[in-house]
Protein backbone atom coordinates (compact mmCIF):
# COMPACT_ATOMS: atom_id res chain seq x y z
CA UNK A 1 0.00 0.00 0.00
CA UNK A 2 3.01 2.01 1.07
CA UNK A 3 4.80 1.40 -2.31
CA UNK A 4 1.65 2.37 -4.23
CA UNK A 5 1.09 5.79 -3.10
CA UNK A 6 5.03 6.38 -3.66
CA UNK A 7 4.42 6.11 -6.81
CA UNK A 8 4.80 8.80 -9.04
CA UNK A 9 2.00 7.98 -11.02
CA UNK A 10 -0.36 7.27 -7.93
CA UNK A 11 1.36 10.73 -6.63
CA UNK A 12 0.00 12.04 -10.04
CA UNK A 13 -3.42 11.05 -9.96
CA UNK A 14 -3.77 11.98 -6.30
CA UNK A 15 -2.46 15.50 -7.38
CA UNK A 16 -5.44 15.35 -10.21
CA UNK A 17 -8.14 14.53 -7.97
CA UNK A 18 -7.08 16.68 -5.13
CA UNK A 19 -7.63 19.79 -7.74
CA UNK A 20 -10.80 19.04 -8.80
CA UNK A 21 -11.82 18.75 -5.72
CA UNK A 22 -10.52 22.15 -4.73
CA UNK A 23 -11.79 23.60 -7.51
CA UNK A 24 -15.58 21.70 -6.89
CA UNK A 25 -15.48 22.95 -3.28
CA UNK A 26 -13.99 26.46 -4.49
CA UNK A 27 -17.56 26.62 -6.58
CA UNK A 28 -19.80 26.18 -3.67
CA UNK A 29 -19.34 29.76 -1.82
CA UNK A 30 -19.28 31.54 -5.24
CA UNK A 31 -22.72 30.03 -5.65
CA UNK A 32 -23.85 30.35 -2.32
CA UNK A 33 -23.13 34.42 -2.55
CA UNK A 34 -24.70 34.60 -5.90
CA UNK A 35 -27.93 33.00 -5.08
CA UNK A 36 -27.86 35.89 -1.77
CA UNK A 37 -26.65 38.49 -3.83
CA UNK A 38 -23.50 38.84 -2.13
CA UNK A 39 -21.96 38.55 -5.54
CA UNK A 40 -22.47 39.58 -8.79
CA UNK A 41 -20.69 37.65 -11.44
CA UNK A 42 -20.25 39.25 -14.88
CA UNK A 43 -22.14 37.41 -17.76
CA UNK A 44 -20.49 38.21 -20.37
CA UNK A 45 -16.78 36.70 -18.65
CA UNK A 46 -18.63 34.01 -17.16
CA UNK A 47 -20.32 33.00 -20.84
CA UNK A 48 -16.50 33.16 -22.60
CA UNK A 49 -15.71 31.52 -19.75
CA UNK A 50 -18.12 28.85 -20.41
CA UNK A 51 -17.63 28.26 -24.10
CA UNK A 52 -13.65 28.28 -24.45
CA UNK A 53 -12.94 26.68 -21.32
CA UNK A 54 -15.41 23.62 -23.31
CA UNK A 55 -13.21 23.88 -25.98
CA UNK A 56 -9.93 23.62 -23.93
CA UNK A 57 -11.46 20.78 -21.99
CA UNK A 58 -12.34 18.73 -25.24
CA UNK A 59 -8.90 19.33 -26.63
CA UNK A 60 -7.03 18.40 -23.82
CA UNK A 61 -9.18 15.00 -23.78
CA UNK A 62 -8.06 15.03 -27.73
CA UNK A 63 -4.29 15.63 -26.79
CA UNK A 64 -4.29 12.75 -24.51
CA UNK A 65 -4.85 14.43 -21.03
CA UNK A 66 -4.81 12.17 -18.08
CA UNK A 67 -4.82 13.82 -13.85
CA UNK A 68 -5.38 17.10 -14.68
CA UNK A 69 -8.40 16.30 -16.78
CA UNK A 70 -10.20 16.36 -13.45
CA UNK A 71 -9.49 19.86 -13.14
CA UNK A 72 -10.72 21.04 -16.18
CA UNK A 73 -13.39 19.13 -16.03
CA UNK A 74 -14.76 20.42 -12.51
CA UNK A 75 -14.14 23.95 -13.79
CA UNK A 76 -16.00 23.49 -17.11
CA UNK A 77 -18.91 21.97 -14.66
CA UNK A 78 -18.81 25.40 -12.41
CA UNK A 79 -18.24 28.08 -14.96
CA UNK A 80 -21.27 26.77 -16.65
CA UNK A 81 -23.39 26.49 -13.37
CA UNK A 82 -21.99 30.03 -12.24
CA UNK A 83 -23.27 31.46 -16.24
CA UNK A 84 -26.82 29.84 -15.93
CA UNK A 85 -26.93 31.89 -12.69
CA UNK A 86 -25.33 35.44 -13.85
CA UNK A 87 -28.29 35.24 -16.32
CA UNK A 88 -30.52 36.40 -13.59
CA UNK A 89 -28.22 37.76 -10.80
CA UNK A 90 -25.38 38.90 -12.74
CA UNK A 91 -24.15 42.17 -13.96
CA UNK A 92 -23.55 43.21 -17.69
CA UNK A 93 -24.95 42.06 -20.76
CA UNK A 94 -24.19 39.07 -22.45
CA UNK A 95 -23.39 39.71 -26.39
CA UNK A 96 -21.73 42.96 -27.76
CA UNK A 97 -20.08 43.58 -30.58
CA UNK A 98 -16.68 42.05 -28.93
CA UNK A 99 -18.27 39.24 -27.38
CA UNK A 100 -19.32 37.94 -31.19
CA UNK A 101 -15.45 38.57 -31.90
CA UNK A 102 -14.64 36.65 -29.12
CA UNK A 103 -16.98 33.63 -30.25
CA UNK A 104 -15.86 34.26 -33.58
CA UNK A 105 -12.41 33.63 -32.74
CA UNK A 106 -13.23 30.42 -30.63
CA UNK A 107 -14.78 29.26 -33.65
CA UNK A 108 -12.00 29.77 -35.85
CA UNK A 109 -10.31 27.80 -33.38
CA UNK A 110 -12.63 24.92 -33.96
CA UNK A 111 -12.09 25.28 -37.79
CA UNK A 112 -8.40 25.03 -37.77
CA UNK A 113 -8.90 22.06 -35.48
CA UNK A 114 -11.00 20.27 -37.76
CA UNK A 115 -8.58 20.33 -40.64
CA UNK A 116 -5.25 20.47 -39.16
CA UNK A 117 -6.57 17.52 -36.85
CA UNK A 118 -4.65 19.12 -33.89
CA UNK A 119 -5.62 20.87 -30.73
CA UNK A 120 -2.98 23.03 -29.88
CA UNK A 121 -4.62 25.42 -32.43
CA UNK A 122 -7.23 25.53 -31.00
CA UNK A 123 -6.58 26.07 -27.11
CA UNK A 124 -3.98 28.86 -28.11
CA UNK A 125 -6.76 30.66 -29.54
CA UNK A 126 -9.41 29.66 -26.67
CA UNK A 127 -6.18 30.70 -23.80
CA UNK A 128 -5.63 34.03 -25.66
CA UNK A 129 -9.04 35.34 -26.19
CA UNK A 130 -9.89 33.91 -22.33
CA UNK A 131 -7.49 36.40 -21.43
CA UNK A 132 -8.85 38.99 -22.25
CA UNK A 133 -12.63 38.25 -20.82
CA UNK A 134 -10.33 37.49 -17.87
CA UNK A 135 -9.32 41.26 -17.97
CA UNK A 136 -13.11 42.35 -17.26
CA UNK A 137 -13.48 40.46 -14.11
CA UNK A 138 -10.02 41.39 -12.87
CA UNK A 139 -10.83 45.02 -13.15
CA UNK A 140 -14.48 44.28 -11.36
CA UNK A 141 -12.77 42.70 -8.71
CA UNK A 142 -10.27 45.72 -7.92
CA UNK A 143 -13.45 48.44 -8.26
CA UNK A 144 -15.55 46.44 -6.33
CA UNK A 145 -13.79 43.66 -4.40
CA UNK A 146 -16.78 43.31 -2.18
CA UNK A 147 -18.54 41.79 -5.28
CA UNK A 148 -16.49 39.29 -5.48
CA UNK A 149 -15.47 36.47 -3.30
CA UNK A 150 -11.86 35.93 -2.50
CA UNK A 151 -12.45 32.28 -0.83
CA UNK A 152 -13.77 31.18 -4.67
CA UNK A 153 -10.91 32.39 -6.40
CA UNK A 154 -7.76 31.10 -4.26
CA UNK A 155 -9.46 27.45 -3.68
CA UNK A 156 -9.26 27.71 -7.57
CA UNK A 157 -5.58 29.35 -7.29
CA UNK A 158 -4.33 26.41 -5.54
CA UNK A 159 -6.59 24.00 -7.50
CA UNK A 160 -4.65 25.34 -10.39
CA UNK A 161 -1.07 24.83 -9.02
CA UNK A 162 -2.33 21.31 -8.50
CA UNK A 163 -3.04 20.61 -11.96
CA UNK A 164 0.32 21.94 -12.77
CA UNK A 165 1.83 19.47 -10.94
CA UNK A 166 -0.26 16.35 -11.85
CA UNK A 167 0.80 17.05 -15.88
CA UNK A 168 3.88 14.63 -14.60
CA UNK A 169 5.54 16.15 -17.72
CA UNK A 170 7.12 19.14 -19.65
CA UNK A 171 4.30 19.00 -22.46
CA UNK A 172 3.10 22.54 -23.15
CA UNK A 173 -0.47 21.41 -24.68
CA UNK A 174 -1.21 20.23 -21.22
CA UNK A 175 0.23 22.60 -19.33
CA UNK A 176 -1.64 25.26 -20.78
CA UNK A 177 -4.89 25.48 -19.51
CA UNK A 178 -4.18 25.00 -15.69
CA UNK A 179 -0.84 27.75 -16.10
CA UNK A 180 -3.30 30.24 -18.05
CA UNK A 181 -5.57 29.49 -14.95
CA UNK A 182 -3.31 30.04 -12.36
CA UNK A 183 -2.08 33.42 -13.79
CA UNK A 184 -5.74 34.31 -13.78
CA UNK A 185 -7.16 33.17 -10.46
CA UNK A 186 -3.84 34.74 -9.05
CA UNK A 187 -4.60 38.21 -11.12
CA UNK A 188 -7.82 38.19 -9.27
CA UNK A 189 -6.84 36.95 -5.81
CA UNK A 190 -4.28 40.16 -6.07
CA UNK A 191 -7.00 42.16 -7.47
CA UNK A 192 -9.11 41.79 -4.97
CA UNK A 193 -6.78 42.01 -1.80
CA UNK A 194 -5.38 45.68 -3.66
CA UNK A 195 -9.43 46.71 -3.94
CA UNK A 196 -9.54 46.11 -0.27
CA UNK A 197 -6.60 48.24 0.73
CA UNK A 198 -7.45 51.79 1.59
CA UNK A 199 -5.41 54.15 -1.08
CA UNK A 200 -2.42 56.30 0.35
CA UNK A 201 -4.96 59.46 -0.08
CA UNK A 202 -7.42 58.38 2.70
CA UNK A 203 -4.62 56.76 4.77
CA UNK A 204 -3.09 60.45 4.28
CA UNK A 205 -6.04 62.26 5.39
CA UNK A 206 -6.91 59.82 8.34
CA UNK A 207 -3.54 61.06 9.84
CA UNK A 208 -3.44 63.23 12.79
CA UNK A 209 -1.61 67.01 11.84
CA UNK A 210 0.20 68.31 14.48
CA UNK A 211 0.16 72.06 14.43
CA UNK A 212 3.65 73.47 16.39
CA UNK A 213 3.19 77.16 17.13
CA UNK A 214 6.60 79.16 16.36
CA UNK A 215 8.55 80.35 19.65
CA UNK A 216 9.14 84.14 18.75
CA UNK A 217 11.96 85.83 20.47
CA UNK A 218 10.77 87.98 23.00
CA UNK A 219 11.71 91.26 21.39
CA UNK A 220 9.25 90.02 18.42
CA UNK A 221 6.49 89.25 20.93
CA UNK A 222 3.43 91.31 20.66
CA UNK A 223 3.48 93.33 23.73
CA UNK A 224 0.34 93.37 26.45
CA UNK A 225 -2.64 95.34 25.30
CA UNK A 226 -3.35 98.78 28.13
CA UNK A 227 -6.50 96.50 28.78
CA UNK A 228 -5.06 93.56 29.93
CA UNK A 229 -2.43 94.55 32.51
CA UNK A 230 -2.90 92.65 36.15
CA UNK A 231 -5.96 93.35 37.41
CA UNK A 232 -7.80 94.82 34.63
CA UNK A 233 -9.47 91.54 32.80
CA UNK A 234 -13.23 92.25 32.46
CA UNK A 235 -12.65 95.74 32.83
CA UNK A 236 -12.22 98.29 30.73
CA UNK A 237 -9.78 101.35 31.57
CA UNK A 238 -10.04 104.50 29.40
CA UNK A 239 -6.47 105.35 28.49
CA UNK A 240 -4.47 108.09 31.09
CA UNK A 241 -4.48 111.45 29.42
CA UNK A 242 -1.14 112.91 28.30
Amino acid sequence: MVEFIMEPGAILIALGVLSGILSAVAYIPYIRDTIALRTQPQRASWLIWSVLGSIAFFSQVYEGAGSSLWFAGVQVGGTVAVFVLSIRLGVGGFLNRSDCAVLAAAGSGLILWYFTENASYALAITISISLLGGSVTVLKAYRAPQSETMVTWLMSFIASGCAILSVGTVDWVLLAYPIYLFVLNGAIVLAIVLGRMPSIEVIMAARPVRLHSPVLPAHHRPSRPESHRRGSIGRWHPPAAG
